[in-house]
């Protein structure tokens, strides 16, 4: 195995613990609802604002940091400087007296969380080779997350809230961010080995050299990096939505004890994991439209079976082959944006289309479901989150196919004697 080869591979694991621990970080929140509400009584609507605002943080920084990040052509440092600060903010979140410190918090960890996802892909894509691309950055973004902030989370921060307090499992979560942080320091290169040159060949975007900047009018003249904007805002309501009630949904309406609930929740990361890196590879054989629209579609599902299973066992085997959707998140937020754009605009257009997306699905969404379930009860939060998946299915439909794979057995046939002329879209 080459020095790049090998280097590939440790960056990839070091990034997957980085975001992995964003999402511990940030779905600590949803599970140690039930124990804070004790103290501080929150209403769904405050727990919706709650979600809302590390969101909108979130959007405003990832938008910020990228674009940033593509002026002064670097990634390390600011990615660095976010692990650190996100692992304070919500480790913060264990010294509050009330509501607004802890909204406080999570607006201040969303800003430093915001950067680490652009940043991530971007020194993620530079530095795969192309038939690992969507492999990589599925584990990074999809398995990691489902894997830290999916299983070990519930598990981890609801036993420390029962053996100790909701506040010790927030001041714990420093002690990983700030080992990662240093690791990133010492072993993340600017410039991967392969960062300069073209992957197997191909005439790649993402894989030669970073070219003239691209203004962020240009990145949305591209039909793809619009759809995806869209796709992410809906998508992002399916995911906060979900994630937000859920837990609180099992213990009030349904009646699960806090174990039973854990148990349920450590199934949505065992399929966070799964179709964290199931889907994307998927896409990289069969084309990243068609696997867009068919897990979509099972995404959908999943918070109807919230509502409509009522045993756990039952419940928890329906979220593991439903909750699909986790695995689409890397296709519309990294891996179709860079086979669509320049890389000298590929921090830029990650940055655009998981901003827009927190901002409208992860900001607005569990604001308007927690108001609406204070209003006409929790299930409706459930069905906002299906009408998300759904919306996604029919934006899918829409795209521009850019797996390198697909396009290249497109151009063979068309190439090949008696081909069709031109590539169906």
């Amino acid at each position: 195995m080459g020095e790049a080869n090998r280097y590939e591979n440790r960056l990839l694991l070091i990034l997957f613990l980085s975001f992995g621990f964003v999402f511990f970080d940030r779905q600590a929140l949803s599970f140690l609802a039930p124990f804070i509400n004790k103290d501080f009584s929150l209403s769904n609507t405050e727990l919706g604002t709650l979600s809302g605002v590390l969101a909108l943080t979130w959007a405003l920084s990832g938008m910020v940091a990228g674009r940033l990040s593509d002026r002064l052509g670097r990634r390390k440092p600011f990615l660095v400087a976010a692990v650190v600060l996100f692992s304070c903010f919500s480790a913060a979140g264990g010294l509050v007296a009330g509501f607004i410190g802890l909204l406080a918090a999570r607006a201040l960890m969303g800003v430093a969380e915001g950067a680490v996802l652009p940043l991530s892909q971007s020194l993620m894509v530079e530095a795969s080779r192309e038939h690992r691309r969507g492999l990589n950055m599925g584990l990074l973004q999809g398995s990691s997350a489902g894997l830290l902030g999916g299983i070990l989370a519930p598990l981890a921060v609801v036993w420390i809230a029962q053996q100790y307090s909701w506040r010790t499992a927030f001041l714990v979560t420093i002690i990983p961010g700030l080992l990662i942080a240093a690791w990133i320091a010492k072993s993340v290169r600017e410039t991967p080995p392969r960062g300069k040159a073209r992957v197997g060949g191909e005439t790649d975007a993402v894989a030669g050299p970073a070219g003239p900047k691209v203004s962020v009018r240009e990145v949305l003249g591209h039909r793809n990096i619009v759809l995806c904007v869209l796709a992410a805002c809906c998508y992002l309501t399916w995911f906060v939505v979900i994630i937000t009630f859920t837990p609180t949904y099992l213990q009030t309406v349904k009646g699960f004890s806090p174990g039973t609930m854990s148990g349920v929740m450590t199934c949505f990361g065992v399929a966070w994991v799964l179709w964290g890196f199931l889907t994307p590879a998927i896409s990289d054989r069969i084309g990243r439209k068609p696997t867009m629209i068919v897990f979509s579609a099972v995404a959908a599902l999943c918070p109807i079976a919230v509502v409509y299973v009522a045993d756990p066992l039952a419940l928890a085997l329906v979220v593991v082959f439903t909750y699909t959707g986790l695995g689409c998140f890397t296709l519309f937020m990294a891996t179709i944006p860079a086979e669509t754009v320049p890389r000298g605009a590929l921090a830029t257009a990650l940055g655009l289309v998981m901003g827009v997306g927190e901002l409208a699905g992860g900001f607005l969404s569990p604001m308007i479901a927690g108001r609406a379930s204070d209003a006409w009860g929790l299930e409706v939060a459930m069905f906002i989150s299906a009408g998300g998946a759904v919306a996604v299915v029919l934006l899918s439909c829409g795209l521009r196919e850019t797996a390198p794979r697909v396009l290249r057995r497109r151009a063979a046939r068309v190439s090949a004697p008696g081909g069709a002329a031109g590539t169906a879209e």
